[in-house]
Formats: structure tokens, sequence, C-alpha cells
């Protein structure tokens, strides 16, 4: 572990409700949610000529807006964190050998698989490395790599838009001006006054309802001979079944994350008869004042769905929409929730795990968006399977990404608990439900 004098330390303060949650999870520096794997990457491709110099004053611009990047977590004493005097972070140029064509979009995914399997200590300040992958003078791939613990992936998306602003007022011959920045201690201190206040009240009394005799959807483990990291299964589906789940939803009033979320729910039934199903998802855990925020802020919500008495699946969306909406519109820190639900975890133990389900929407996602001499275009579209990425506390999280083209999904799991072969099958099963259920959703569950 990294040691700061003193001297050096601008700010202290407590940790936010949500990284009181991780340390639950901690393993010192070494492993968990503070350990060397648990990191966030994003990559956009660039159209124009990069120039390395003022790309890298731009990157010494974002760490000294944004705290968060600059701060280190104490374990010790119940945590705290603190803030440290910016400094330039890594830039790496790397020449990129690939003739134009579809050959470049994966060679720019495959630099991401390659930036995210590089350890990040979580005291490596600052907490924010760049790589610039060059194809030729006018277009180029641009990977941001945060530690988890600073950056969430809605974090990324803000530090490329304002990476991008001071790039094209350097380049200009201008010195940036960005609005004043909203800190993570800013957060942190919102967070501690609205503690006692009535919308808090009432968020716990609705959980404490909601989840009354819940458990969370846990997986059996089968171990292997692996060691301890996490690996990512990738699958692609064709327009049709994307076309299908947007019609869908749209005819039963839901979004499509509670239809693919519904159909899961079925996946999970006919796999285990469990019909009372308490699947945890993920929250962005901001609210308006800090959409501009860097830091790590989202929110585990366990959403319920009960299947007894569905004869359709659209009964089941119909639960799931319910479900959903409730959960959003009352979303506090896990923390909060198990204070009103202590047995929630009981169901977790050495030979059962968490299973959580997402759909991956991040915000501000540009596509094609020129800022200054450079257009910038987010690559989301993840097909690459990894062997090692970003850690994911033992356990599984299925992403959907749905497209009108196409559902992107993705698996990651804890290799040393799963076998590949039991990760391919389940993939192969939802989809299959999926498929089935949206075709006739007035069908006999």
């Amino acid at each position: 572990m990294t040691t700061y004098p003193e001297a050096q330390q601008e700010t202290t303060s407590a940790l936010s409700l949500q990284q009181q949650f991780l340390c639950l999870f901690a393993q010192g520096f070494d492993a968990g949610p503070f350990g060397p794997q648990y990191v966030e990457v994003g990559g956009w491709r660039i159209r124009g000529r990069v120039d390395v110099e003022i790309l890298r004053q731009a990157l010494a611009d974002v760490v000294e807006r944004h705290e968060a990047l600059r701060t280190v977590v104490h374990l010790e004493d119940g945590g705290s964190q603190s803030v440290l005097p910016a400094g330039q972070p890594e830039l790496r140029v790397v020449e990129l050998d690939e003739p134009p064509g579809a050959g470049r979009d994966q060679r720019a995914e495959q630099l991401m698989v390659e930036t995210e399997a590089r350890p990040f200590q979580v005291n490596d300040i600052p907490l924010l490395r760049a790589v610039l992958g060059r194809f030729d003078d006018q277009d180029s791939v641009l990977v941001l790599n945060s530690h988890h613990s600073a950056a969430d992936v809605w974090s990324l998306q803000v530090l490329l838009q304002d990476l991008a602003e001071c790039y094209a007022a350097r380049a200009a011959g201008s010195e940036p001006q960005l609005p004043e920045a909203t800190q993570y201690r800013d957060f942190v201190a919102a967070e501690q006054e609205e503690a006692g206040s009535p919308a808090v009240a009432a968020s716990k009394e609705y959980w404490r309802k909601a989840l009354s005799g819940a458990r969370v959807l846990t997986v059996p483990v089968h171990r292997t001979d692996k060691t301890p990291g996490t690996s990512y299964h990738r699958f692609v589906t064709g327009s049709h079944l994307s076309t299908e789940v947007i019609k869908l939803s749209k005819a039963t009033r839901s979004s499509p994350f509670m239809v693919l979320l519904a159909a899961f729910t079925v996946f999970v039934n006919r796999r285990t008869q469990a019909t009372d199903i308490t699947v945890p998802t993920f929250a962005p855990g901001r609210r308006p004042r800090f959409q501009s925020t860097v830091g790590s802020f989202f929110n585990f919500v366990p959403v319920r769905v009960d299947l007894d008495g569905c004869r359709t699946f659209r009964d089941v969306i119909a639960r799931a929409r319910t479900a959903s909406i409730g959960a959003f519109s009352h979303e506090l820190p896990l923390l909060y929730l198990l204070g009103e639900a202590p047995e929630l975890l009981a169901s977790v133990g050495p030979d059962n795990v968490p299973c959580l389900f997402q759909a991956v929407q991040p915000p501000y996602l540009m596509q094609g968006k020129r800022v200054g001499d450079l257009e910038y275009t987010a690559i989301w579209r993840r097909v690459i399977p990894q062997a090692l990425g970003s850690e994911t506390p033992d356990g599984m999280i299925w992403s959907m990404h749905l497209s009108p083209n196409e559902v992107v999904g993705g698996l990651s799991f804890s290799r040393h608990l799963f076998e590949q072969a039991e990760v391919h099958q389940q993939v192969g099963e939802y989809l299959n439900i999926i498929g089935e259920l949206v075709a006739d959703p007035d069908a006999s569950i």
C-alpha cells in the first residue's frame, strides 16, 4: 500500500454509503472491490488527427477538475477518503497495424480488453489512465481506464465529455472554460444531510414491506482449478429478437429492461421452480445535482418478482413492471435496505453466490459527436470473450445492451466457481426462453 505524508492530503471525508457497502467485502488492497482488478474501462473511436501532447494536457485538466480521480481510500477505523494534489495521468501511445475495414473494430475492442486486464492499484494516484491506439493519422482509439472505486460507467462518459472539451480548447490555444464541477465529497455530505429526511424514511418503509421474507437470488457454485478472477462470456443475437422485445415493451407499457427481466425470472423459475424471485440489479445512484460528478455512485437494487398465479408471459411482464417501478422509485443505498431486511443476504454462502441482472444503457454515449476538430464515437458493442476482466465479487452478473439491430449481452462470472461450459449452457437456455416468450406472450408459461 502506498502511503502519503499527511501534509500532502488536502481534505479528508467519510465514505459514501455505497463505499461503506463495498467495505463489507473488502479484502485489503490485494483483491476484492479495492483490489487491482476492480477497474472500469471505456473506449472511443476518434476521427481526426490527435495531438498527443495536447491530449496529455487535457488528461491533466480532467484530473485537476475531478477530485475522485486523486482520492485515496483508507479502510481502517471505519473507513475514510483523502483528496490529494493533482498529478499527470499515464498516457500510453500504441501503433496499431491494422488496415482499414472491419478488422479495426475488433482490434479496437481488443485494446480495451488488454487495458482492462492490466492491474490498477487503488492508491496509484491519479486513478485515471489512458491508452491512445493509432491506426493512422485520422483514425484512433482512446481507452480510458479508472479504478472502479473512483469512477463508475456513467463517470467515464462524463470524463470523456470533459476531456473532449478540454482538448478542443487547448488545441485552439485557449484555457478550458468548463462550469465548476460538483465533487464526490459534496455527494457524501448531501447523503449524510438527507439520512433522516422524510423521503428516506418513506423509502425505508417501502423496502421493509417489499422485502419481508425475501432472499436475494443466488446460484450454486461448481469449483474449478482456475486461479481466482472474473471471466466474461459475450454473445450477440439477431435483429429479430431486439425488434420483438422493443415491440412487446411498447405494447405492455414497459421498458425493454422489464421485458428482459421478466424473461429472466421465467428462466430462473424453470431452472429452480422458485416463484418468489428477488433479482439484484443496478441503479445509477445519482440525483440531478450530481449528474456530471465523477465517483462511484451505483446502487444495488433488489427487484422482487412474484410469479405465483402468472399464466402467461404478459402476466409476468406486468409483475416485473410493477416491481421495477416500485424498486427504482424508492432507490436507496443497499446498506439502508439491509437495515430494513437483514435476512436479504441469508441465501448467500460459500456454496451459493449472488446472481445479478442488468440492462446497460449508459448516458451521454457520444456517437459521431464532433468537438473541435475531432469526432468521437463510443465503443459500446463488446463481443470478445475475456479470460480475465474487471473483478466481480464472487458470483455472476448478466448484462444486456439492446439496440434496434441486436441484443449484445455478457455474463461475467467467477472463473474459479463456474465452469465455462455451464455458463455457455445458461446463456443458450436464456436466449431460447426469450425467443419463445416474445414470439407468443399470451401462451401458457
